[in-house]
C-alpha cells in the first residue's frame, strides 16, 4: 500500500531534515519530530504535499472514453478502456493511491498543527495560522474523498453503497490497514463535516481589509492587527483553499449524492443538492452574477487581460500554468504543427442545437444536412473546428480534399495525427500560440477548477428535479428554468443567422418548461455542452445511469471536382465497449482487494 511509502518517506523526511544535523548530529541523533514544531516552513510542506495529489486534470482526458470524442493516440490508456480493457487491475481513472496520499498527508498535518510555532511571538498571528492551515486542510480532505466517491463508490454483492475506507487520523506503523469501506452515505456526511470544518475557519476568500475595524471579533479579542490579518488571510494566500471553494466542494458532493446513481443510499436529496448549489450562488448575487461572456472569457485569447488577472467572474477556483504550448502542440491540427490528439464526435456535434435553439431532429428546426454547420449554435464555432474553418489564419479542411494552399494532411485519417472523426478540439486552446520550435510562441493558460457555470447547472439539475422547472423550492430568487434561459441567451439561442431576437424568441426552452422530464434532458444536453472537455461527461453519464456505449460517429466529406458540391457521410468510428450493468460505478483497485480481506470489490468487478 502507498500509504506504508508515505510513512517510512515522511520518517525519512523527519530524519534528514536539517543540513546541520546530518552533519553536525544533535546529542541523541533524534531530532526528528520535534524540527516540525520549531520550524514551520517544514510543517507546511505536509499541506503541500496534500496541494500536490489534488485530482483536478489540466487537459482534455477523460472525454475521449465517451461519446464526445476519440484520439488519434493508439497508445492511450483512455481509449483502449474505452474499447474493451477497463478493469480492476486496468483502471486508468483511478484516483485511489493519489487521493488516499493526500489524506495521508493532510491527516499527518491535522495532528501537528496546533503544536508547531507558526508565529510564536504574537498569539494572534499563531492562532490566526493554525486556523487558516487547518481549514485548507479540511476542506482537502473533503475534495479527495469526493473524488474517491466518483470513482470507487458503488454497491457491493451484499446490496450495499459503500465509498470508502474513512480515515480520518494519520497512519503509522502500527496502524491496521485492513479496513472496510464506510458506507457511500456515511462518507458524504464526513465531506459535508469537513466543508463545514474549513468553512468555519477560513475567509469566503482571500483579500485584504482596510480598517481594524473589519477584523473578526475572535481575532480582536486577543490582539489581532491589520496588517497581521492580511498576512495571513490577505491576497498573499489567493489561490489557496478558501470558504467559497469549500462550500462550492459541498455543492458538487451533494449533487454526486442525489443522482440517480447513488440517490437510493446516499441520504442527500435533490431537494438539499439544489440548496447547497444555492448558497453557492447566493455569494455572487444569483442570476447577477452571471457572467455574460462566462462561457469563453477564461481560455480565449481575445479575452488575454482576463485571463492573465487575478478575478474572474467565471472562476471559482483555478489552476494557473505557466507559459507554455503544450495543449496547443498536441491538439492544433497537423497544419498548425500539432498533434490533433482530441477529436470531437459527430455525436457531441449534434447535440449543439441550432441558432433558433431548436434541435437538429426537429422537423421545423430548418437543419440542412447537405449543410450541417449553418445556422448552428455559436457555441460549436467556438468548441470545436469542423470543415472549412478559418483558424489562426489557416483554412482547416477535414474532408478529403486540398484545403487552399493544397494542404491535405488535416484530411480524415490521412497521417497519424490527423482528425479520425473529422473534427478537431478548439476549446481550451489559445490562437496565439506556436508550437513550432522554430517558432515557438508559448502564452499563460488556466485551468478552472470549478466554474460557476458547473455550479448554475448543478443548481438546475437538482432543482428541476426537486421542483420543477419554474419552481423556486429554494427561496434564493431564481429556478432551473431562470438558469437555462441565461445560458441558452448567452450563447445566442432564440436569434435568427445574423444575431436578432426571433419573435417567438427560444421557443423549445419554453416548450421544456412545461414539463419536467423535457427540462431534465435540456438540463443534461447543456451541461454536455457547456463543459465539454472539461472532464466532466465520463462521470456524469454514469452517475445519470446513462448509456456508456453509444457508438462514437465522425463525418466524411468529399468533394466532386467539377462542381465542388461536397457531400457529407456520417459514419461510425470506434465501437465503445462498457457494460452498462455495472460500469457505472468504478472498481476497488484488485490489488487492494487481494490485500485486505475486508475491503468489499464492487459487483461485477
Amino acid at each position: 500500500m502507498k500509504t506504508r511509502n508515505i510513512i517510512l518517506y515522511f520518517i525519512g523526511l523527519l530524519a534528514f531534515c536539517s543540513c546541520q544535523d546530518m552533519f553536525e548530529p544533535a546529542d541523541e541523533n533524534n531530532r526528528q519530530e520535534d524540527a516540525m514544531y520549531e520550524e514551520s516552513k517544514y510543517a507546511e510542506g505536509l499541506l503541500m504535499y496534500g496541494y500536490g495529489r489534488l485530482p483536478y486534470l489540466t487537459t482534455t482526458q477523460t472525454d475521449i472514453a465517451t461519446d464526445d470524442a476519440v484520439t488519434n493516440n493508439k497508445s492511450s490508456n483512455y481509449l483502449n478502456m474505452a474499447t474493451g480493457t477497463w478493469a480492476s487491475d486496468n483502471n486508468p481513472v483511478s484516483v485511489w493511491d493519489n487521493c488516499k496520499d493526500g489524506i495521508q498527508y493532510v491527516n499527518l498535518f491535522l495532528s501537528k498543527v496546533e503544536k508547531v510555532k507558526w508565529a510564536p511571538s504574537a498569539v494572534s498571528k499563531q492562532q490566526m495560522f493554525i486556523d487558516r492551515l487547518k481549514g485548507e486542510a479540511f476542506g482537502l480532505r473533503a475534495i479527495f474523498y469526493y473524488y474517491l466517491l466518483q470513482a470507487h463508490g458503488g454497491y457491493a454483492d451484499d446490496g450495499i453503497l459503500y465509498g470508502v475506507p474513512l480515515l480520518t487520523t494519520p497512519e503509522d506503523g502500527s496502524s491496521d490497514f485492513n479496513q472496510p469501506r464506510a458506507t457511500f452515505a456515511e462518507c458524504v456526511q464526513q465531506c459535508f463535516a469537513d466543508c463545514d470544518s474549513a468553512m468555519a475557519l477560513l475567509p469566503y476568500d482571500y483579500e485584504n481589509i482596510s480598517t481594524d475595524a473589519e477584523i473578526p471579533a475572535k481575532y480582536k479579542e486577543i490582539g489581532a492587527y491589520l496588517t497581521s490579518y492580511n498576512l495571513v488571510f490577505g491576497t498573499k494566500a489567493y489561490g489557496l483553499l478558501s470558504a467559497k471553494v469549500a462550500e462550492a466542494t459541498k455543492a458538487q458532493v451533494a449533487l454526486l449524492a442525489a443522482s440517480p446513481a447513488f440517490r437510493d443510499q446516499s441520504g442527500v436529496t435533490s431537494e438539499e443538492a439544489a440548496k447547497l448549489c444555492a448558497n453557492v450562488l447566493k455569494r455572487i448575487g444569483g442570476m447577477e452574477g452571471f457572467d455574460p461572456t462566462g462561457n469563453k472569457d477564461w481560455y480565449n485569447s481575445a479575452y488575454k487581460t482576463m485571463i492573465e488577472t487575478v478575478a474572474n467572474p467565471e472562476i471559482l477556483w483555478r489552476e494557473d500554468r505557466h507559459k507554455n504550448a503544450d495543449q496547443e502542440r498536441e491538439n492544433y491540427p497537423p497544419t498548425l504543427y500539432g498533434n490533433g490528439r482530441v477529436n470531437p464526435s459527430q455525436n457531441l456535434v449534434d447535440a449543439f442545437p441550432m441558432r433558433s435553439g431548436l434541435p437538429i431532429t426537429d422537423p421545423a428546426s430548418g437543419y440542412n444536412p447537405k449543410d450541417p454547420y449553418a445556422n448552428r449554435d455559436p457555441r460549436l464555432a467556438d468548441n470545436v473546428i469542423y470543415n472549412g474553418t478559418t483558424y489562426r489564419k489557416a483554412q482547416i479542411i477535414t474532408g478529403l480534399y486540398p484545403n487552399d494552399k493544397n494542404e491535405t494532411d488535416d484530411n480524415l485519417r490521412n497521417i497519424a495525427t490527423s482528425t479520425r472523426t473529422g473534427y478537431y478540439l478548439k476549446k481550451l486552446l489559445r490562437d496565439d500560440v506556436s508550437p513550432l520550435s522554430s517558432s515557438l510562441i508559448e502564452q499563460q493558460h488556466i485551468y478552472p477548477r470549478i466554474r460557476y457555470t458547473e455550479i448554475f447547472l448543478a443548481y438546475a439539475e437538482a432543482a428541476n428535479d426537486a421542483w420543477g422547472p419554474k419552481v423556486d423550492g429554494a427561496g434564493v430568487g431564481f429556478t432551473a428554468y431562470d438558469v437555462i434561459k441565461a445560458i441558452r441567451e448567452r450563447a445566442g439561442l432564440g436569434t435568427d443567422e445574423i444575431g436578432q431576437p426571433l419573435p417567438e424568441g427560444d421557443a423549445y426552452l419554453e416548450d421544456c418548461a412545461n414539463d419536467k422530464t423535457k427540462m431534465a434532458e435540456l438540463i443534461r444536453n447543456e451541461r454536455r455542452i457547456e463543459l465539454c472537455f472539461e472532464n466532466k461527461r465520463f462521470w456524469d453519464l454514469r452517475r445519470w445511469m446513462l448509456p456508456l456505449n453509444e457508438t462514437v460517429k465522425g463525418m466524411k466529406i468529399t468533394r466532386d471536382e467539377t462542381t465542388l458540391e461536397l457531400t457529407y457521410t456520417i459514419e461510425d468510428v470506434e465501437e465503445r465497449k462498457y457494460d452498462n450493468s455495472y460500469q457505472c460505478y468504478g472498481p476497488i483497485p484488485k490489488g487492494e482487494v487481494l490485500k485486505w480481506s475486508n475491503l468489499k470489490q464492487n459487483k461485477g468487478w
